[in-house]
């Protein structure tokens, strides 16, 4: 049986693929220990984590008070611009690379980094690409000039 084929019907949530990169960060750390940052790293990781659970929060609560769909691939019901959408699309997505960026620096090893760049590459192409198309076909103008005037990313 193909790996796709057990994966069916297991949930595609950011969340999920956060986890696994904090999963494969400590993995790293055990394996290639050098570079170690030490307490600096200790103390630079906790910060980041506390900072980005902050904005993983702010940014969720619009979700709650309008009741739009947070969860990824499902047509929003409100056009969230306010908050920290003024300034980036997507800091939910930005809150979970911190966290998982926060977690590999706690852990002190540089090689526990290296998970989040794909994690960054896969909250890109697989969630924060197709949720551009999903605004602009539900909102239409309003949609798209959200999109040309606030970043991806900041």
């Amino acid at each position: 049986m193909a790996l796709a084929d057990h994966l069916r019907g297991f949930p595609d949530l950011p969340p999920l693929w956060t986890l696994g990169t904090m999963a494969m960060s400590a993995l790293l750390a055990r394996l290639l220990p050098a570079a170690d940052l030490g307490a600096a790293g200790r103390v630079l990781g906790a910060l980041e984590v506390a900072f980005a659970l902050g904005l993983i929060a702010w940014a969720a609560l619009p979700f709650l008070r309008l009741r739009t769909p947070i969860e990824p691939h499902h047509r929003p019901t409100a056009l969230i611009t306010g908050g920290p959408y003024a300034f980036t699309r997507n800091p939910i997505y930005l809150g979970l690379m911190g966290l998982a960026l926060g977690y590999a620096l706690w852990l002190g090893p540089l090689a526990a980094t290296l998970p989040v760049a794909a994690l960054a590459y896969v909250l890109d192409r697989r969630f924060a690409a197709p949720e551009e198309a999903l605004l602009i076909d539900a909102f239409g103008a309003e949609g798209r000039a959200y999109v040309d005037r606030v970043g991806r990313w900041a």
